[in-house]
């Protein structure tokens, strides 16, 4: 199919082709898929500070060290990953990558040192970054055309939730047994589970592009995005901060030893209720406008968690959070999408998830540095202002850049 057919196809109005079905078999194994890849290796992120602490006696800038070498790992692989489920069977690497990422957990189970620790952590980074994008560019596969913004959409809310909810029900299990080898075995069991699901999914054979070139920039980063690129690293670093230094702050500055758990949970309700209150307005392809409504509750959320002008507000942020980010990833991902060409959709995907990682990264490093040196209040009131910065990015410079440079409507 060529770029030009592919644009005539998704101008077709919708109303015209309403027999295709979004919540096909293949679609809901690959969202299934999905949500065990990301809750596995999410039930752990809050916690392994206070365990490297606890095991290690590791301090704040020791710890954000350790933790980004997943980050490093991945950043490192999702450029190559793109190029790969381009041009081999999707499916199989797939298959592949999720078995690598399944046996990963193990090594938590044997890291006996620091070092081990960080070995492990970092290698598997790779794994996890490869896997993540062969999932994604899969589900855009087994999506109808027409259904493919809202379905993008819903399919993010799988790792979305995940990322929400697997925090929770760690932070419970660990303040329950106090046992952090049984969250590791809980997580090799469920990346073993997601890795049975994808091995049961079937997908189209795809048309081969004529005169597509070997190598090219294009199969490794989509050039014509990077400035959403830019954008999406800022708010991956908001994350990155948050997500992984909330429960040491939580305990060591607010006293909050058993409400981390339920921090998360609202962040998930404020995910759920944004996919789906969102997903007839990106089915309109109202892209930018619900990006910037969900960078905007972002802003507000962050600026009241570091305000922290009361107890209130430790637990009305994270629904901010939630609702935020629920409205603007799969607005930027389909973004993303629109501006690649059809044999560009794991490249598509592994730009967002690059950028993503590369602020998750910078994010854990500069929260472990700001905490170390100053507090975490410092940490919290930098991602606030990166949120805001990220937000006026879009507003005056991504929006009009996309609507210049997208290829489908």
């Amino acid at each position: 199919m060529t770029g030009k057919n592919a644009a005539s196809e998704t101008k077709e109005p919708i109303a015209a082709r309403p027999s295709e079905r979004l919540w096909n078999k293949e679609y809901i194994k690959v969202m299934t898929g999905n949500f065990l890849l990301f809750f596995s290796f999410y039930i752990l992120t809050p916690l392994l500070p206070l365990y490297l602490n606890s095991q290690f006696t590791a301090n704040k800038d020791m710890i954000g060290f350790v933790l980004s070498g997943y980050v490093v790992a991945a950043l490192v692989v999702r450029p190559f990953s793109g190029f790969i489920v381009d041009t081999f069977d999707r499916r199989k690497v797939l298959m592949l990558c999720f078995f690598c990422f399944f046996i990963c957990f193990a090594g938590y189970l044997g890291a006996a040192s620091i070092l081990m620790f960080a070995i492990v952590r970092t290698l598997h980074g790779l794994p996890f970054g490869a896997t993540t994008v062969a999932n994604s560019t899969v589900a855009i596969d087994v999506l109808p055309s027409s259904r493919r913004n809202e379905g993008v959409g819903y399919y993010g809310l799988s790792n979305n939730l995940a990322m929400a909810i697997a925090p929770t029900v760690g932070i419970y299990l660990y303040s329950v047994t106090d046992n952090f080898r049984l969250l590791f075995w809980l997580s090799l069991v469920v990346a073993f589970f997601g890795f049975i699901t994808v091995s049961t999914i079937k997908t189209r054979p795809r048309e081969r592009v004529a005169e597509k070139p070997k190598l090219s920039l294009d199969h490794f980063f989509l050039a014509r995005g990077w400035l959403p690129a830019v954008n999406i690293m800022l708010f991956g670093l908001c994350w990155g901060v948050l997500s992984n230094y909330v429960a040491i702050y939580s305990k060591e500055k607010l006293g909050i030893t058993d409400g981390t758990g339920l921090f998360f949970a609202i962040i998930a309700t404020g995910l759920f209720v944004s996919r789906l209150t969102g997903a007839r307005s990106l089915r309109k392809g109202r892209l930018t406008e619900n990006a910037l409504q969900g960078t905007i509750l972002s802003s507000v959320g962050l600026t009241l968690f570091a305000w922290s002008p009361g107890m209130w507000a430790y637990y009305v942020s994270p629904l901010l959070l939630g609702l935020g980010n629920g409205r603007m990833y799969p607005a930027f991902l389909n973004m993303f999408i629109n501006m690649a060409r059809n044999d560009q959709r794991g490249t598509a995907n592994s730009t967002i998830l690059t950028s993503w990682d590369l602020g998750m990264g910078i994010g854990i490093l500069l929260g472990g540095v700001l905490a170390e040196y100053f507090d975490y209040t410092v940490a919290f009131w930098f991602t606030a202002a990166t949120q805001v910065a990220g937000t006026l990015l879009l507003l005056l410079f991504t929006r009009s850049f996309f609507l210049r440079r997208k290829l489908h409507d």
